[in-house]
């Protein structure tokens, strides 16, 4: 399989001396769900950071679809990765919803027609087309939520990053996050501690617990030990059972 992201020994270790990451390895194919687990502070953000060029690793290579993650590349990297932060709030800045969808693109030289469209289809794809012209700070969380991820879907991206996307979600807004997830011929790479969500979402899990990879595996398979899940806090709710691959459910 062709892969559409790679870490190859990357460590970080930031100007106070604290070691993010120690080494990792991984790659995820093209158009595979991985769910990214971890306990707080096990390095899963600085990770996500290092996949657009936020962050340079202290050593180690990133490649996304071959290309390094690097200066030279670093404008069509952030095209091709789109991170959707945890809090809608950090992307969202303008006076409208159109507004916000429309800043990347129409700061890539986009204009006109093309422009329109483009933020269209993007909030289409959420479900919030009939709220373009609504001020972000005047819609529900869930909302907001969707318009930040419509800001990243404009640029037409080939990996897609969620942070922690069902947090502080009520029900009904989770499972219409999840039909917009699964409806996305992307690569997702979800960063969440909602185990549940991730086995809906995801085919493959990762563990990265202070700052190494401890298990990376077929996601029904990871969630069923529930001694590795207790070595690294991590834990399902109670009488969640953990049934058939997710991929068949795919």
């Amino acid at each position: 399989m062709t892969a559409a992201l790679e870490l190859e020994g990357v460590a970080h270790v930031y100007p106070d001396g604290y070691c993010a990451l120690r080494g990792v390895d991984l790659t995820i194919a093209r158009d595979e769900h991985v769910a990214l687990l971890g306990p707080n502070g096990a390095g899963k953000s600085t990770l996500v950071l290092h996949c657009n060029g936020i962050l340079e690793p202290t050593s180690g290579t990133v490649t996304v679809e071959g290309r390094p993650v690097d200066k030279r590349n670093l404008a069509e990297i952030r095209r091709r990765v789109g991170i959707v932060f945890q809090d809608p709030d950090d992307q969202l800045f303008m006076a409208t919803a159109r507004d916000d969808v429309a800043f990347g693109p129409a700061n890539a030289g986009i204009k006109g027609s093309e422009l329109d469209d483009r933020v269209h289809a993007a909030l289409a794809a959420v479900g919030m087309a009939e709220h373009s012209d609504r001020a972000p700070h005047h819609l529900s969380f869930g909302q907001r939520r969707r318009v930040a991820l419509a800001t990243v879907l404009v640029s037409e991206p080939e990996i897609l990053v969620l942070d922690e996307p069902s947090s502080n979600l009520d029900p009904y807004s989770r499972r219409e996050l999840a039909q917009i997830v699964e409806g996305l011929e992307v690569t997702v790479l979800m960063v969440t501690h909602d185990l549940p969500y991730a086995y809906e979402l995801c085919e493959r899990a990762v563990i990265l617990d202070d700052g190494v990879i401890v298990a990376d595996g077929a996601i029904e398979t990871v969630l069923d030990d529930r001694a590795l899940l207790t070595r690294h806090r991590l834990e399902l709710p109670r009488g969640f059972a953990v049934g058939p691959a997710s991929a068949a459910r795919r």
